[in-house]
């Protein structure tokens, strides 16, 4: 179990994305066993109930799913999955909000990616 827990956002969505990020980072392989709800209820002093709703969330977008009597293991393709949501997440969460400021900004488009070019020279690579 990596991370650690915050005030920022509900706590299940918190162990949600935490293991998403070592699904990513390749802590956790495809069809290999994540920590129970409770190891993660004992090891971030949470309600198991609020862990087994994080877990839940990744079986509900099939990077996780349950061998009865066993466990929770990550579904094959669960990298793939985490990247593609996150990617959708990202253009609703900063893309579309950047174009609809741009726009009310009166900027063309050339202008608008002109901008993205240049941050992304100014900052880290890619």
């Amino acid at each position: 179990m990596h991370g650690t827990l915050n005030d920022q956002s509900l706590i299940y969505l918190q162990i949600a994305k935490m293991l998403e990020d070592d699904i990513l980072r390749g802590v956790y392989q495809e069809e290999e066993q994540v920590p129970s709800t409770n190891e993660l209820a004992r090891g971030y002093n949470i309600n198991p109930a609020t862990a087994a709703k994080g877990i839940n969330l990744l079986v509900a977008d099939g990077i996780l799913y349950k061998k009865r009597g066993i466990g929770m293991f990550v579904s094959q393709g669960a990298g793939e999955a985490v990247k593609q949501k996150r990617k959708a997440a990202f253009y609703d969460g900063y893309v579309k909000p950047l174009v609809k400021e741009g726009a009310s900004l009166n900027l063309s488009g050339e202008e608008l990616l002109a901008m993205v070019h240049r941050a992304i020279e100014e900052g880290e690579p890619l």
